[in-house]
């Protein structure tokens, strides 16, 4: 489906220079453009990997095209991105809409520690590692922070940017321990196995190459300079990948960083038999 751009709202911070636009569907629209000063591609991985996200079952605004004309463009001053020291125009055309998250009084980009440990869906920081290590998240983990009402003590998650995913506009897979990882530990304190990154994990490593196909069908190809072999050699990496999650996980959990305390503790007291005290750990 694509939307068209109704009415401007303003810039949005961030590498990609995103600008809040609303939409003929009456909703607003986090939209990149296909000139952003990051790459092209990045617009391709936001709607790609965030079908992904949803796929598996993780907390990530719907992604639709969004068709900008000339006419908003060129009776909106402000819609321009920051190129060189110049600001040009953003480019027409069809570009990328990630669905806003909400009221800006309620939702905040960062929370500290304290308040990490009590984000309703914390659980779903260890579901979203299986997704960016699946897809080489070469950026951090980015996460918004939302409460239902002004009322609620607690906030929800939901998380957003997956431009550098695939490597940004490299479509390659170079795996680093620390790549696409959240920057506080705080959210991984409740893993304590594999079962923490369900149902994510199964549905991940289950998916074929059909259901792939399905969220990358029908990416305007000017997203990735239609390059139509590149994305079908990007699909068949990602269907092959699906086997190495776990191991990309156990890298990251072996790392010096320790991002799993309680797991190592859950697999240290399992692995000693309760009836006979004087055995061995194994």
């Amino acid at each position: 489906m694509c939307i068209s751009a109704v009415q401007y709202l303003r810039p949005l911070r961030g590498g990609a220079q995103s600008h809040l636009l609303r939409a003929s569907d009456g909703n607003c629209y986090v939209t990149k453009f296909q000139n952003n000063p990051q790459h092209v591609r990045v617009l391709a991985n936001e709607m790609l990997a965030s079908r992904l996200g949803l796929f598996l079952g993780l907390p990530m605004p719907r992604v639709e095209i969004v068709e900008v004309s000339d006419w908003l463009i060129e009776h909106t001053p402000e819609l321009r991105i920051r190129l060189a020291g110049h600001d040009i125009p953003c480019q027409r055309g069809r570009q990328l809409g990630s669905l806003y998250a909400g009221d800006s009084d309620l939702t905040l980009d960062y929370l500290p520690q304290e308040l990490l440990k009590q984000v309703r869906n914390v659980s779903d920081f260890a579901r979203v590692l299986v997704l960016d290590k699946w897809t080489c998240n070469a950026d951090g983990r980015q996460a918004i922070y939302s409460k239902r009402s002004a009322r609620s003590r607690r906030h929800e998650a939901k998380f957003i940017d997956q431009g550098y995913c695939f490597n940004a506009g490299e479509w390659t897979f170079p795996d680093y321990p620390l790549r696409g990882v959240f920057a506080n530990n705080v959210v991984y304190e409740g893993v304590a196995g594999w079962e923490s990154f369900e149902p994510a994990l199964t549905r991940a490593e289950e998916i074929s190459c059909d259901d792939i196909w399905r969220c990358a069908g029908d990416m305007p190809e000017e997203w990735y300079g239609a390059d139509r072999q590149g994305l079908e050699s990007l699909v068949e990496k990602l269907f092959e990948r699906r086997k190495m999650i776990r191991r990309l996980i156990t890298i990251f959990r072996e790392n010096s960083r320790k991002p799993f305390p309680n797991w190592e503790a859950t697999i240290h007291i399992q692995a000693i038999p309760r009836l006979h005290s004087h055995s061995f750990v194994q």
